[in-house]
């Protein structure tokens, strides 16, 4: 059984203590299915979170056949959790999403034939028939029923439901709470499902009103409208606004032993004791990359566009070097001539300098930025995109590192392909660009991949997608303007903006690998001599920027956004 014992919860707003539960004392025996009603705001998903751990109660205590919550949380096989958005990916089948969930969720040990059990879910819920059918062609019912069949992958004895009926008309409304109603008796599971909706209240077991956080009703639905004095539910809401909430709690702490349901506790603690382990870490991570890159291969839009700038950004590189790099002049070894050839020729040498080092400087930077780039596009939206996925499957088990190992593992594959591709075709295609091919081709995965790792780490502090795509976009925008190879920086600005540009440490270290041969003195005729550091210490501040990014990527990851 599952009791609740005055709890309550409470914010603090403008300095002040808010109460948005206040005094709940609740008891839900097994096997039974419960509707939290109530005006909106009143306080529904508020105390269903408070039931699954999400919110913890300020006051009171919680126990779950026989064990007091306040002091052991609910494993994550036992109690399953149904939010109001879609937790399934769009381009997943159904048959694909229950299958990852159930990876993700229960321990391989425990299964013992993995398409059986997915088969039984599926037939389980009603989709039986729409199994190969993509989450994003689902209606709205059918997505609701999804929603259900992944938390069924744990058998979980505690099955909360918010809001999975609110939008649907009323024969999908009806089949859905039929559906939550025979997983109530099938297994002697008990299910709660949050609605503002007063239709087929018959269906339930147990009708609980809320009211301002307080509780003013909780009994059978055929004795709720004697209790209310109505002569239908509809009437309820109505007549809730005509009393203060703590009038209608107190009311109902007088007549609850009327209306109240009871019912022995023994025989659901047992049960209620057992939780099955989790998939380890590794395996979580086995099979979110392979979801992941699933995902990647039929998202038809990320693949053009990846597609069109690992192709297009190196032509338009070769576009400005397609009549070579020539060697610069050089000054005779013995002077010749008169004083005025002497001079023009000396001109004419600093010019054919300066033409080749800015050449070559604008070639370098205009690869580092369009790099930066397509970086951005890599992670800009690849944890706050997912963040709603992600908070629920952490919910059920979900280690951060094994998520976060994953977008790194997914995410160094692009970075690979996209850097290399780069630098390769540049290079076939430019082949007098000057320093060592393969050292350029590590400076280019490294400033590729120190942009990647930042973005993550934006998408994972950010608290939406349109939020993180715009600091990405931001951030790309001053790495050319700060990296002082178009401009000169003050001298007060460099110290400040250089160490968190990644443009400027890949720029000056491609320009360092060039100093020491026939075209040294072109790059030292177009760059300041502060500009060009040494290539170890480029390449380590283009490592602390991954390491900082991946960094804020998990702290960002492992701060509850619910």
């Amino acid at each position: 059984m599952l009791k609740l014992n005055k709890v309550s919860f409470a914010i603090n707003e403008n300095e002040n203590e808010v109460h948005l539960i206040k005094d709940a004392s609740i008891s839900i025996p097994p096997g039974k299915f419960m509707a939290i009603v109530g005006p909106s705001g009143c306080g529904k998903t508020t105390l269903l979170k408070i039931i699954a751990g999400i919110n913890e109660e300020s006051s009171g205590t919680i126990t779950w056949g026989g064990r007091n919550l306040s002091e052991e949380d609910l494993a994550a096989s036992e109690v399953g959790y149904v939010p109001q958005f879609s937790i399934a990916f769009d381009e997943l089948t159904i048959e694909e999403s229950i299958g990852y969930a159930l990876r993700l969720r229960v321990n391989k040990k425990q299964i013992t034939n993995e398409s059986d059990l997915v088969a039984t879910i599926i037939e389980q819920v009603g989709l039986k028939e729409l199994s190969d059918r993509k989450v994003k062609v689902l209606s709205g019912g059918q997505k609701r029923r999804l929603s259900l069949a992944l938390e069924l992958v744990t058998n979980p004895t505690l099955l909360l439901c918010d809001e999975v009926t609110s939008g649907l008309d009323p024969r999908s409304e009806k089949e859905i709470v039929n559906l939550l109603h025979s997983l109530s008796q099938s297994t002697e599971r008990i299910v709660v499902n949050v609605t503002h909706s007063l239709n087929h209240l018959d269906l339930y077991d147990i009708i609980l009103v809320l009211y301002e956080g307080r509780v003013a009703y909780q009994g059978p639905p055929n004795k709720i409208t004697h209790y209310f004095s109505v002569e239908s539910a509809e009437e309820i809401y109505p007549l809730l606004g005509c009393r203060e909430s703590q009038e209608w709690h107190n009311s109902w702490n007088k007549h609850k032993h009327t209306y109240l349901i009871e019912a022995e506790d023994t025989h659901y603690e047992n049960q209620s004791a057992q939780a099955n382990p989790s998939p380890s870490p590794v395996s979580q991570f086995y099979a979110l990359i392979s979801r992941r890159f699933k995902i990647f291969t039929r998202d038809k839009t990320q693949l053009i566009l990846q597609a069109a700038m690992i192709i297009g950004f190196p032509l338009l590189v070769i576009v400005f070097g397609l009549e070579g790099i020539t060697q610069p002049k050089t000054l005779p070894t013995n002077n010749t001539g008169s004083i005025i050839e002497q001079f023009n020729h000396q001109v004419s040498v600093s010019e054919s300098q300066i033409k080749t080092g800015s050449l070559i400087s604008g070639l370098i930077m205009f690869q580092v930025i369009l790099l930066t780039l397509i970086a951005s596009n890599n992670s800009a939206r690849e944890i706050s995109g997912e963040r709603e996925i992600f908070e629920k499957e952490r919910f059920g088990g979900l280690h951060t590192a094994s998520y976060i190992g994953s977008k790194i593992a997914f995410l160094t594959i692009l970075v690979l392909i996209q850097s290399l591709w780069m630098g390769i075709f540049v290079q076939i295609c430019i082949p007098t660009l000057p320093g060592s091919p393969v050292t350029r081709l590590l400076i280019l995965f490294l400033v590729t991949a120190a942009m990647t790792s930042v973005c993550l780490g934006i998408s994972g502090l950010m608290k939406n997608p349109e939020q993180s795509s715009l600091m990405s976009i931001y951030l790309v925008g001053f790495q050319l303007p700060l990296s002082g190879a178009i401009l000169a920086l003050p001298q007060w600005l460099e110290p400040i903006s250089r160490p968190f540009i990644s443009a400027f440490w890949a720029w000056s270290a491609n320009l360092d690998i060039m100093t020491g041969g026939y075209f040294g003195q072109s790059i030292h005729a177009v760059t300041e001599e502060s500009s060009l550091q040494p290539l170890n210490v480029c390449i380590a501040w283009l490592s602390v920027h991954i390491l900082t990014g991946i960094f804020a990527a998990y702290a960002g990851a492992k701060r509850p956004q619910w």
